[in-house]
């Protein structure tokens, strides 16, 4: 029997033994757990904060887009302006080229005529010189007779 009492006690004992070491166990897994609630509570307050901050970097990266897209399309405006100016040049410089090429043409065409026009041309203002010249003899010669 007495086996029986030291073989009990020895279960005993053991247990006691178990018992004090799973609750040393439990202890340190509550703390562990205490920690990690804290750190996912100090988590959860960063992330707040960060997806406040990334919401209000969003609004400003939209109202950035919206300016963008508004200032694009004003370029987009002054732009096309530009092209329709240079378009009409190009067309004005193909007009002139038109103009210019004809006039050669025709200017080749009646070259003696122009070259007759220009020699009587001539001959019209040294006649008028002559008449001038010789009205002004007259009246001088009149004033000195006089």
């Amino acid at each position: 029997m007495n086996l029986l009492y030291v073989s009990v006690a020895i279960i005993a004992i053991s247990f006691l033994i178990l018992a004090i070491y799973i609750s040393k166990t439990l202890l340190a897994v509550r703390r562990s757990l205490d920690q990690m609630s804290t750190t996912v509570s100090d988590l959860e307050k960063q992330m707040r904060g960060v997806t406040r901050e990334t919401t209000e970097l969003l609004a400003k990266t939209n109202q950035l887009a919206d300016d963008i897209q508004q200032k694009s399309e004003s370029l987009n405006t002054v732009v096309q302006a530009v092209k329709e100016i240079g378009d009409s040049l190009q067309r004005f410089s193909g007009s002139i080229k038109n103009v210019t090429s004809t006039i050669q043409h025709k200017a080749e065409q009646n070259g003696d005529k122009i070259t007759q026009a220009v020699q009587w041309g001539n001959v019209a203002v040294e006649l008028w010189d002559k008449l001038k010249q010789r009205k002004n003899n007259r009246i001088y010669r009149t004033e000195v007779d006089e």
